[in-house]
């Protein structure tokens, strides 16, 4: 009788070790993908600063060319052409991110 009785709590501990075991792993994944969420977010942060600098930096070029140019022919075609530096700034940051 009391060899019966071990093999129960045996059995019962092993079952419980089991339950412990997969509880484990399933913090181990939630865990993992909590941290694959953070990366995530983390790079759309970065990627949404880089908007926000990149608007900032066209209005503060648009209040200088504003300032600067005085008749409007010339402050359009200095718009023009500053727009079309920060298109080809924009895509040299692109290429690089890939």
């Amino acid at each position: 009788m009391p060899n019966k009785s071990y093999l129960n709590q045996i059995q019962a501990i092993e079952g419980k070790v089991h339950q412990l075991v997969q509880q484990y792993q399933a913090g181990k994944e939630r865990l993992l993908a909590a941290q694959q969420e953070i990366a995530r977010l983390q790079q759309v942060i970065q990627e949404k600063d880089a908007e926000i600098k990149n608007f900032q930096n066209q209005d503060n070029i648009s209040k200088i060319v504003q300032t600067i140019a005085v008749d409007t022919t010339n402050s359009t075609e200095l718009k023009l052409k500053i727009n079309e530096y920060l298109r080809e700034i924009d895509k040299c940051i692109a290429y690089l991110r890939e």
